[in-house]
């Protein structure tokens, strides 16, 4: 069997300064930056310890305060959310109750009894009542006002009875309603031309 020589040359162990410059540049960073702290005094080597201990607490309250923002502005952002949810579940019940409403405005007008038409408006009253404590709200009429387009749906348009009664509504068919700010009625009107 052949044994190999272990022992290495001293020669081969230092290794050429132009081989590897990054190497040899990190190991004279190190032993500068080793150098300049054996040459400060320890009162030096205690401020500049501290100097660096407040970079170090400045980024940690700098991360700190971020952190603390974005949770802030995530627990407004869901707590817009869970109002905006609660305002729009309701919606959907409110519209399809809409042409209950309609129909009872129409109950009440063709009514001839007046008995009849006051217990009817009594249930309509505590009904538009109880719509109302949830948010449901009429618009105002519309009939005489311009035409909006923001508010009001055209169903037809009629020669106006009147000059001045061109571009405004002539009829309202159904009234509009809002939901809080939301409009989840538009007013169906007819304008004159």
């Amino acid at each position: 069997m052949s044994t190999k020589n272990t022992v290495q040359d001293p020669d081969k162990e230092a290794m050429d300064p132009q081989e590897n410059p990054a190497e040899t540049q990190a190991e004279n960073t190190d032993k500068e930056s080793v150098e300049t702290k054996e040459e400060l005094s320890p009162e030096e080597q205690l401020q500049a310890r501290i100097a660096e201990l407040e970079e170090e607490l400045k980024a940690e309250k700098d991360q700190k305060l971020r952190l603390y923002a974005d949770f802030e502005n995530h627990r407004k952002r869901t707590a817009k959310e869970r109002v905006e949810l609660f305002g729009s579940a309701n919606q959907e019940l409110m519209s399809a109750l809409l042409p209950i409403i309609d129909d009872f405005k129409r109950a009440l007008s063709n009514l001839k009894n007046e008995e009849d038409q006051e217990g009817i408006s009594l249930i309509f009253n505590k009904f538009e009542n109880t719509l109302k404590q949830k948010g449901l709200k009429p618009m105002e009429s519309t009939i005489g006002k311009e035409f909006n387009v923001d508010t009001m749906e055209a169903i037809t348009r009629i020669p106006a009875p009147s000059e001045d009664m061109k571009g405004k509504v002539v009829d309202e068919i159904e009234q509009g309603f809002h939901l809080g700010t939301k409009i989840i009625r538009y007013a169906r009107v007819v304008v004159g031309e």
